[in-house]
């Protein structure tokens, strides 16, 4: 049987003992998750986020070294973040198109939670943001999981490598050793993952159960409808008409990947696996995939964005607020920049939502309400996530590639 199978097949079972638990035994499900399904979960995901920041820094540093031309980093790159910003913004845009369509907040007998304790941050600032991408301490940068400034300091690697690669071969040589060695161990640690995904998706639903739902029913429609529409949309029209590929296929071949993302609700904790699948399934050159995926689980949030955009609605229509179109603005403008750094771990986006309530002067207390059922929309949009990950990386593949031909033919 296939690890996907497996996989499948795992979540299936952990909605089926979720239900069980909230329905028939809810008191023994707090037995069970401390006992079982919680120390399941937690080594799951503590032996695959093990292997992320080294998985980033080697694979950045070889895909960078990779393109020993400065110009095609310099493309690559641009490309890359560009892509990222757009289809954010756009993201965003259907969001709060589809928010004020479906008008979720429109709900009888619904009152946010006065007890909701959240963390709330305040709206980046650019400034500090693009100061704070150059680590002045590489090795506290990988300690607390700095993405950005770990990011930064592999392509800067990377780059010394490419331009150096006839004097040092020998450190790229471990490099490649190394990264070898890294993924054999993502294959080792995913034939635990049907185990880890029945823990996670049981106690997700043990947890937030139908009650839950139902009563965010509205808002939990609007969300998904928004990310089936960026999926299918934007996404497809990018793989199909710019990077060359049936999008059915395209799902068809990554989705190994778009299974463990959704188990894992983490773009970070995926990476080694859809890495690994874009390269073997998806064809897509280890130099781009290196370059382009661990950047993604990075700055390319679209899924969480999404969920921003429709919750902000959500609790201004709540409330009875009008949102003018210098509101909208500001929305789309404070997510995006939110999700910029924002770390590919579960549960962050709710946090970061702050920052995007806070930007329009709406109260952060209805965030009580979506902590119910946001675990589950966290799985669905991480899932969107990584697809946009690949979904860039196959565009620069097939960019590339055309512009080599050219490069050829004028020759």
């Amino acid at each position: 049987m296939s690890l996907t199978k497996k996989i499948l097949i795992g979540m299936a079972l952990g909605i089926f003992v979720g239900l069980i638990f909230n329905f028939l035994i809810p008191d023994w499900f707090g037995v069970a998750d401390r006992y079982i399904l919680y120390p399941v979960s937690q080594i799951f995901l503590g032996l695959i986020k093990l292997l992320v920041v080294p998985i980033v820094i080697i694979s950045i540093v070889l895909g960078t070294a990779g393109i020993s031309d400065p110009k095609k980093l310099g493309r690559i790159g641009i490309k890359t973040v560009v892509f990222f910003l757009i289809t954010t913004s756009i993201a965003l845009v259907i969001a709060i198109s589809v928010g004020n369509i479906l008008q979720p907040g429109m709900v009888e007998g619904i009152e946010p939670d006065p007890n909701a304790a959240i963390e709330e941050k305040e709206a980046p600032d650019v400034v500090e943001t693009l100061i704070d991408i150059v680590p002045t301490n590489i090795f506290l940068s990988m300690t607390e999981g700095k993405m950005l400034q770990i990011i930064f300091f592999s392509i800067f690697f990377g780059f010394a490598l490419a331009q150096l690669q006839g004097k040092v071969p020998t450190i790229k040589k471990v490099f490649d050793e190394a990264n070898s060695i890294l993924m054999f161990l993502v294959e080792v640690v995913m034939k635990l993952a049907p185990y880890g995904a029945f823990a996670l998706i049981a106690i997700a639903i043990g947890e937030a159960g139908i009650d839950a739902i139902r009563a965010m029913g509205n808002y939990f429609v609007a969300v998904l409808l928004a990310l089936f529409l960026h999926l299918v949309i934007i996404y497809g029209s990018v793989i199909s008409f710019l990077g060359k590929m049936n999008p059915f296929t395209f799902v068809k071949k990554f989705f190994p990947a778009i299974t463990v993302a959704f188990s894992t609700s983490s773009s970070s904790a995926t990476l080694p696996v859809s890495m690994d699948t874009a390269q073997k399934n998806l064809k897509i050159p280890k130099s781009i995939s290196g370059f382009v995926q661990p950047l993604g689980a990075t700055i390319n949030m679209d899924g969480t964005a999404i969920m921003q955009g429709v919750a902000t609605v959500f609790v201004a229509q709540l409330y009875g607020v009008d949102l003018s179109i210098s509101d909208l603005a500001m929305i789309v403008l404070t997510a995006t920049l939110a999700s910029i750094g924002t770390a590919g771990v579960p549960g962050v986006g709710i946090i970061m939502l702050t920052m995007v309530l806070t930007s329009v002067g709406l109260s952060t207390e209805a965030i009580g309400l979506l902590l119910g059922v946001d675990r589950l929309l966290d799985m669905t949009r991480t899932a969107v996530n990584i697809t946009g990950d690949a979904a860039c990386a196959q565009f620069i593949t097939k960019s590339e590639e055309k512009h080599e031909r050219k490069a050829v033919e004028t020759a």
